[in-house]
């Protein structure tokens, strides 16, 4: 394969998709702007004209920093690729750690140094998003003291589930011949439903206080909710949200017999039992309508294409060449290439398959009309719209984004379209 082409390709789409970025992320910014001055009028007795500010304000604020980061994270993406970065560091690994270390010692280094350097480049968004951005708005609770404890222990738990995972695809990739990239996919299916396992009972309570709901009268209405809907759980939990945000949240975490509802204690503090219970009820639609399993059959049908186009492209030079890294040949012959295509290979999926999550954030926001659909004939539709009102406005979310920036990014359809259509169904 000729590196030419896949340069040029690859040059083309980061830069499209920069713009494209930069139009939505603007338009999206005017919008809001513009109708900064009034409430909608669908809002007007329910919404008052400080709070619709603040949620306008909100997204501006969130939108030029989301320019910014964009920008900084094509940039980075470039300068990994294109402009050397990921060679350099390969090279400087492999004259350093791989005499010393062996073929898999030195790819695990490699992994390893990408994602400390990809951090590091990170950290300063994330520390002005929460500690200015957030807290500007009186959206954060982390104080430093959390926030670099929930650094040390998202980097030692990373490290003791990622690790032994990455040595076992490195030695699937090295050992199974040409179809490692099946082989790859079964290990990789096999990690997640065990993570979605475990997570509940030996990952989550690692970053959170999880208690189990005292409110008895919101208990005996959440399991007659869960007993008419078919729906059977391990337990319902309250979390210590509010020790890092004051955004509030419900979920549904754990496989098979491990599932069990989770509730943000913001959330209990926002909203009464009826609204808890149709909001619930809406989470319930989803598994209902399958949504979760649909999703999961979808992201791993999708890995194993991915897998099997890397599986390709990790033979042919061209492939890193024309991705700006010199592959392990010559006198490095022996030094397999493996980790360098699964770099290369997460730093280019996301450049092209920006293009098609339109299509995605479509099909989610089908999912959340039917889940509300559900919800009212299991709850009160009436119930289910003050609450989406209330975490809409808790939340500072605007009631006026742009449609089409709606249409390519969210993911839940704007608030005006849910309580229009909640209204219908409750007609």
């Amino acid at each position: 394969m000729p590196s030419l082409p896949i340069t040029i390709l690859f040059a083309a789409a980061l830069l499209g998709g920069l713009l494209v970025k930069f139009w939505l992320a603007t338009r999206q910014m005017r919008h809001v702007a513009a109708h900064r001055g009034a409430v909608p009028a669908a809002f007007a007795a329910t919404v008052s004209l400080a709070a619709h500010q603040r949620a306008a304000d909100y997204t501006l604020a969130k939108g030029r920093l989301g320019l910014l980061s964009t920008a900084f994270g094509t940039a980075v993406v470039l300068g990994w690729t294109l402009l050397g970065g990921l060679d350099l560091l390969n090279t400087w690994l492999l004259a350093t750690v791989q005499p010393a270390w062996g073929n898999m010692g030195y790819q695990l280094a490699l992994l390893v140094g990408f994602t400390l350097v990809s951090t590091l480049l990170d950290l300063p968004f994330e520390l002005y998003s929460t500690f200015r951005l957030e807290q500007r708005f009186g959206f954060n609770r982390t104080t430093p003291k959390l926030f670099i404890a929930d650094l040390l222990k998202n980097t030692l738990v990373g490290a003791l589930i990622g690790l032994p995972l990455a040595a076992l695809v490195l030695w699937i990739m090295g050992a199974t011949g040409g179809l490692w990239w099946l082989w790859a996919w079964g290990a990789w299916v096999g990690f997640n439903l065990l993570i979605m396992v475990v997570y509940p009972t030996l990952i989550a309570p690692i970053f959170n206080k999880f208690e189990p709901l005292a409110d008895e009268g919101l208990k005996a209405r959440v399991q007659a909710l869960m007993q008419r809907c078919g729906f059977a759980a391990k337990g319902l939990f309250v979390m210590d949200g509010s020790r890092r945000s004051a955004h509030g949240n419900a979920y549904f975490t754990g496989l098979g017999a491990a599932k069990r509802v989770v509730f943000y204690d913001t959330l209990l503090a926002k909203l009464n039992p009826g609204e808890v219970e149709a909001v619930l009820a809406h989470e319930l639609g989803h598994f209902k309508h399958r949504h979760i399993t649909q999703r999961i059959v979808m992201v791993f049908g999708i890995s194993l294409a991915a897998l099997a186009l890397l599986g390709w492209l990790a033979q042919q030079p061209g492939f890193y060449t024309g991705l700006g890294v010199l592959p392990n040949i010559g006198p490095n012959a022996g030094a397999p290439n493996d980790a360098l295509a699964l770099l290369l290979f997460m730093l280019a999926l996301p450049v092209f398959s920006f293009f098609v999550s339109p299509l995605a954030a479509q099909l989610s926001r089908q999912h959340e009309f039917q889940a509300d659909a559900y919800a009212c004939a299991q709850a009160s539709g009436a119930d289910l719209a003050s609450a989406l009102l209330k975490l809409h406005e808790d939340n500072a979310a605007t009631l006026t984004p742009d449609p089409v920036y709606v249409r390519f990014y969210y993911s839940h359809p704007p608030a005006s379209e849910r309580l229009a259509a909640l209204a219908l169904r409750s007609a």
